[in-house]
């Protein structure tokens, strides 16, 4: 299942984007397309300072995306209690995690074979 209307690139520059716009904290991108067997080519992983502001996140990251390509996460898990929310646009996949929650997961730790990158915001922290 491959949809390549859009690049890999531009989608995760509107998703930066859309964290950026509602200022979600420390913004990495991990690139897994030289790990075996893993589940998309990218995670970008962020964190919001509480369950309104992880929403915040993954309503600017939606509303971006929607309005620059049309186009929509295949499938967004845990917005109901806003720990820790997964966005999956097939071949990149979102985590927003609440800072206690994203330090207790460490994805990037579990993940450390892959290229790690360190997005820079645009807003003071």
């Amino acid at each position: 299942m491959q949809e390549s209307k859009t690049s890999a690139d531009e989608l995760i520059a509107l998703i930066i984007q859309g964290v950026d716009e509602v200022k979600g904290q420390n913004v990495n991108l991990l690139d897994l397309r030289e790990i075996e067997n893993t589940v998309c080519d990218y995670f970008i992983v962020c964190n919001g300072t509480s369950n309104t502001h992880v929403n915040a996140i993954v309503g600017s990251i939606q509303k971006t995306v929607s309005k620059a390509i049309q186009d929509k996460p295949w499938h967004v898990e845990g917005e109901d209690n806003a720990e820790w929310v997964l966005m999956d646009y097939v071949n990149v996949v979102v985590h927003v995690f609440q800072k206690q929650v994203r330090e207790f997961y460490d994805i990037e730790g579990l993940w450390g074979d892959a290229k790690f990158t360190t997005i820079e915001s645009s807003v003071n922290q």
